[in-house]
């Protein structure tokens, strides 16, 4: 097995995915913290590594990966003892990589990070109204998901669960998620805080997302 380390910073949803996977595989790991603020990400060293300079940046024996979905897909594929996080099933498999393309589509971009971006890095608090009709419709979405399954692609456990768990429990801290309105969806947010890596590997990193948006004092407007 080759040296495994891990670009990031705590707060980032998709490096939490992969905190999430290679706590769940076990695995011996350097993490290396990018700071964003400061222009680590736009080095001539980072860059080398990964010209796209975002978060999460694998390094696996002197190669690099970035992109958390191709990062935890990678390292079950490779490393996992056997195919329950990333099924070989071609349709249990297909599942999966729907949850993921939706969390990094519909999820990550399209819904928290459109409100995000503009809140933390261009210092806009007022949020339009139409930004958070796209968290809701997520949260509908999820809940339909999760309607006949305890986990968002099926009956265990899998990598959509870290990519997804990972944003929702970010997105929480702009629009709350009630448990009298989906309920699947606060069920499945407690079966995943109560895994035993889940407060170092995601609460902790969220919580600190969090802070940040709630220092902006933002506002909801039509």
């Amino acid at each position: 097995m080759g040296k495994l380390v891990l670009y990031g910073i705590d707060a980032s949803p998709p490096v939490r995915a992969c905190l999430l996977t290679l706590k769940a595989l076990d695995l011996p790991f350097e993490y290396k913290q990018v700071n964003l603020l400061q222009g680590e990400h736009l080095s001539k060293e980072y860059l080398a590594k990964n010209p796209q300079h975002t978060v999460p940046t694998l390094e696996d024996d002197g190669h690099f990966i970035w992109d958390s979905h191709a990062i935890i897909a990678y390292l079950v594929r490779k490393y996992g003892k056997d195919d329950k996080l990333y099924p070989k099933d071609f349709l249990q498999r297909a599942v999966v990589d729907q949850r993921l393309h939706f969390e990094s589509s519909v999820v990550f971009v399209g819904a928290l990070r459109n409100i995000t971006y503009p809140l933390l890095f261009l210092n806009e608090t007022k949020i339009p109204q139409s930004k958070i009709d796209n968290v809701i419709n997520v949260y509908k979405l999820l809940e339909t998901f999760l309607q006949n399954h305890p986990y968002v692609a099926g009956d265990q456990l899998t990598i959509a669960d870290f990519s997804l768990i990972s944003t929702i429990s970010s997105a929480v801290g702009i629009l709350e998620i009630k448990e009298s309105e989906y309920p699947k969806v606060s069920a499945w947010i407690k079966r995943m805080e109560k895994l035993p890596y889940y407060q170092e590997a995601n609460a902790k990193g969220a919580e600190m997302l969090i802070g940040m948006f709630k220092s902006k004092n933002f506002t909801i407007v039509p």
